[in-house]
């Protein structure tokens, strides 16, 4: 008994040191590449006058980064899944030096240039728009460009010809941005970023205090959130919108706690659960699934559901009453957007539909299907997924509509992936773990660069290739898993390590 005692907790030091190192070595690669300057992975900017975004031009060839930075992804991955099967095993790293690295890794990401995306270009040129009395809601970059506007001159050309889509207070906080930044495109950027690296770092804060009297499950939240590589990567080096959504949508969700059956819900949570849920969808309209798991998990008392709804109306209506009907009239128009590396295509590409190779033609009908089976999947997770969060009973409601929304959707990006990550980091582990990790991977995979590279033909090849039938492969296997999990009840879930909380006797799924 004692060798085999031995043995285990060897393989378990193993795993510990593992995902150390994979992790160490993941975002030790992800700095530099962002500190190396405009490559495929990192835009180009002009330098600002002395402050941030800092970088060095370094010129690095655009294979050795693309390759460098998809290894880096696959060693995330690595690393948070034997981190969290070594935390499962009884492994209990001290929390303080996790907790300090992820904030030196997102206060350096901070000041760096933007990696991975050119959105925060686009963030930059809309609240650009809003301080020179235009709309991001009407006009596009290349309309104001013809009008003389610098910054939109800039414009990548992904977003020349794109209205903005987000919610009237992400225009808000580009509108600051923009403020603060003055002229240079560079210098709003770095606002930009700072304000998801704040939310972000508020996350991490927030998982941190509700699980601190459950080790296991503060381990691995911070696994899953504070220290993933790849969700650090999405958010805080690439600066995302979606940073600022999930850090009010998840905080909304927790202030609501578990109410007794013969008990009333608490006025001012249920206040606050709409107001932060409402805040969250007027960043980003998706997040409205927040508040439905908000008002269902106080669907017995007729107060506190009009407490949710009446708050969240009182932040979301105004705010979109101040940006007008255009910004309403772009949620409409983005519903029939499909992204390139979506799961549908594995049906259809073989058959030409798509085009060529990088080419996302898209049959006739294909939203209203996606949108039919993400109805039928959220139904299902709905009533399938069980409800191991007991202690904060909004979590897994919100947690299925996501995974609905999230799998099955086709316009989906690896950062909109957050907006389950952090439910996750509050539900004990289960088989769910291993689906959002890989589709994670090989979605940012696919995004790890700020464009393709039409000079060279073959990297670009290679680069549309990965995302028309690896990525998308991945992206229906997931969903087939999550479909399959919630048919079988094969969760694989651990109810001994819910969040601390109270607790009813018995763990059922919803129903």
């Amino acid at each position: 008994m004692t060798d085999r005692n031995t043995r285990a907790a060897g393989r378990n030091r193993g795993l510990v040191w593992t995902a150390a190192a994979c992790i160490t070595v993941s975002l030790l690669v992800m700095i530099a590449i962002s500190v190396a300057g405009p490559s495929i992975s990192v835009p180009a900017m002009a330098h600002t006058s002395g402050g941030p975004p800092w970088w060095v031009s370094l010129g690095l060839p655009d294979d050795t980064v693309l390759f460098t930075m998809w290894g880096a992804a696959v060693l995330a991955t690595i690393g948070v899944g034997a981190g969290l099967v070594a935390v499962a095993r009884g492994a209990r790293p001290r929390v303080g030096p996790l907790l300090a690295a992820s904030f030196i890794v997102v206060a350096v990401f901070t000041v760096l240039a933007p990696g991975g995306t050119t959105d925060t270009q686009s963030y930059a040129i809309d609240g650009n728009m809003v301080v020179i009395g235009h709309s991001p809601y009407v006009d596009t970059p290349k309309q104001m460009a013809l009008l003389g506007d610098k910054l939109a001159i800039n414009s990548p050309a992904t977003w020349q010809h794109s209205l903005s889509d987000y919610g009237p207070l992400a225009t808000a906080e580009e509108w600051v941005s923009a403020e603060l930044g003055g002229s240079s495109l560079a210098a709003i950027t770095f606002w930009l970023k700072l304000w998801v690296a704040l939310a972000f770092g508020a996350v991490v804060l927030l998982l941190d205090r509700v699980l601190r009297d459950n080790p296991a499950m503060r381990l691995r939240a911070h696994l899953l959130w504070s220290l993933n590589p790849l969700v650090l990567w999405e958010i805080v080096a690439s600066g995302h919108i979606d940073g600022l959504a999930i850090a009010f949508g998840l905080a909304g969700l927790v202030t609501l706690r578990f109410i007794p059956p013969d008990k009333r819900p608490v006025l001012w949570r249920c206040l606050a659960a709409g107001a932060l849920t409402g805040v969250a969808a007027a960043v980003k309209s998706p997040y409205a699934l927040f508040a439905v798991g908000a008002v269902w998990a106080v669907r017995r008392s007729p107060a506190g559901i009009a407490s949710v709804l009446g708050t969240w109306l009182a932040v979301v209506i105004p705010s979109y009453v101040v940006a007008g009907s255009p910004a309403i009239k772009v949620l409409f128009q983005r519903g029939n957007q499909i992204t390139w590396d979506n799961l549908y295509q594995i049906f259809y590409r073989p058959f030409g539909v798509a085009g060529g190779l990088g080419a996302d033609h898209t049959p006739a009908h294909l939203a209203t299907i996606a949108l039919i089976l993400c109805v039928a999947v959220a139904l299902l997770a709905f009533f399938r997924l069980p409800d191991l969060v007991p202690g904060y009973p909004a979590v897994t409601p919100a947690l299925a509509l996501s995974l609905a929304w999230i799998f099955f959707w086709p316009f989906q990006r690896p950062w909109y992936d957050v907006m389950i990550i952090g439910l996750l980091a509050l539900y004990p582990r289960s088989r769910l773990d291993w689906l959002v990790l890989i589709r994670l991977c090989f979605g940012a995979m696919t995004y790890m660069e700020a464009g393709l590279v039409p000079q060279h033909v073959w990297l670009q090849q290679v680069q549309l290739f990965e995302g028309d039938w690896i990525t998308s492969s991945v992206r229906l296997l997931t969903a087939a898993g999550l479909v399959w999990l919630c048919i079988t009840g094969r969760w694989g879930a651990q109810p001994s390590e819910a969040s601390a909380g109270v607790r009813p006797p018995v763990l059922q799924p919803l129903s």
